[in-house]
C-alpha cells in the first residue's frame, strides 16, 4: 500500500493536470463560439455554390466548355492528388486520427508513389510523411482559424497542380462541424467536377431555367471561386471541429481527474485513519504493559 506522501503527491499531480485541462476546456470553449459563428455564417453560401457549380456543369455538358478544371481524361500513371485538413496539435480525442482514417480509405489501393498530399495541418502531413507520401504542400492553421485571402491561397496551390496535369484528380477530406459532441469526417471529389446525382436533380427546381449570360460563361467564372469556397468552408468546418473535439476531450479528462483525486483523497483518509489506529493500539498496549 503507497504511503500517506505519495498519496498525497499523486493528488498534487491530478490537481495541477485538472487545472491545466480545465483551462483547456474553457479556451477551446470559447475560440468553438467563434468559429462555429463562421461555419453558419459560410454554410449556405458554399452549399449553394456548389449546388448551382454542378447544375451548370450538367447543363453545359463536358464537351462544350473548354476549362482545365473539367478535365476528367485519365492518363495511365496518372497521380491522384489529396487535400487533407487535420490539426496542429493533439489532445482533442480521436479527431485528427478519423480524418487520417478517412483520406487512408482514399489511398490505401494506390501506389505511393501515384498520390500527392496537400495538407493543412502537421498531425496529417506527420503521418504521411513517415508513410513514404509525398507532401507537394503543407500548410498551418492558426488556432483562431483562417481568413478566405488565406484558404484561396491554399486552393490555387492544389488548383494549378491540377491544371497543369501534375495530378488527375483532386480529394478534399476535412471534418464536418456537426455540434460540439458530434463531428464528421468527409470526403469529396473536388476536382475534376462531379455531376449531380439523381437524387439532387430530382430536389432541385424543376422546368426550364434562363441563364443570361449563357450558361458557359457562368460557369467559367464561377469555377474558380468554387473551388476557392469549398476549400475554405472545409478549413473553417475542421477548426470548429477541432475546438468541440478538444472542448469535450478535456472535459471528460477535467472529470476523470476529479474522479481520481476523489479516490485518492478517500485513500489517504483510509491511510491516516489506520496510521492512527495502529498509534491508539500502541499507546493502549504500553500503558496495560506498565500495569502488568
Amino acid at each position: 500500500m503507497a504511503s500517506m506522501r505519495q498519496i498525497r503527491s499523486r493528488i498534487r499531480v491530478a490537481k495541477n493536470i485538472q487545472q491545466i485541462t480545465k483551462a483547456m476546456k474553457m479556451v477551446a470553449a470559447a475560440r468553438l463560439r467563434r468559429a462555429q459563428e463562421a461555419v453558419n455564417a459560410a454554410r449556405p453560401y458554399s452549399e449553394s455554390m456548389r449546388e448551382v457549380v454542378q447544375r451548370l456543369a450538367a447543363r453545359t455538358g463536358a464537351g462544350t466548355i473548354q476549362n482545365p478544371l473539367l478535365r476528367t481524361t485519365e492518363r495511365a500513371g496518372g497521380k491522384v492528388g489529396v487535400l487533407l485538413i487535420t490539426g496542429e496539435r493533439g489532445l482533442c480525442g480521436s479527431y485528427n486520427s478519423n480524418g487520417i482514417r478517412k483520406a487512408n480509405e482514399i489511398v490505401r489501393s494506390l501506389d505511393v508513389s501515384s498520390v500527392r498530399f496537400f495538407t493543412v495541418g502537421k498531425r496529417g502531413s506527420n503521418f504521411f510523411r513517415r508513410r513514404g507520401y509525398e507532401i507537394v504542400g503543407e500548410h498551418s492553421v492558426p488556432n483562431t482559424g483562417v481568413s478566405f485571402a488565406e484558404a484561396k491561397a491554399i486552393a490555387v496551390e492544389a488548383r494549378q497542380q491540377f491544371e497543369s496535369g501534375e495530378i488527375d484528380k483532386l480529394y478534399l477530406v476535412y471534418t464536418k462541424f456537426i455540434s460540439a459532441m458530434t463531428q464528421r469526417p468527409t470526403s469529396l471529389q473536388l476536382l475534376p467536377l462531379e455531376p449531380p446525382t439523381a437524387e439532387a436533380e430530382s430536389s432541385g427546381p424543376q422546368g426550364d431555367i434562363l441563364f443570361e449570360p449563357s450558361p458557359e460563361e457562368i460557369l467559367e467564372e464561377l469555377l474558380t471561386r468554387y473551388v476557392d469556397t469549398l476549400v475554405y468552408q472545409a478549413i473553417i468546418e475542421s477548426t470548429a471541429s477541432e475546438h468541440g473535439a478538444r472542448m469535450t476531450s478535456m472535459s471528460s479528462a477535467t472529470d476523470n481527474a476529479g474522479k481520481m483525486i476523489s479516490g485518492l483523497t478517500l485513500s489517504l483518509n483510509r491511510a491516516r485513519q489506520s496510521a492512527i489506529t495502529k498509534e491508539l493500539a500502541e499507546i493502549i498496549g504500553g500503558a496495560d504493559a506498565l500495569k502488568s
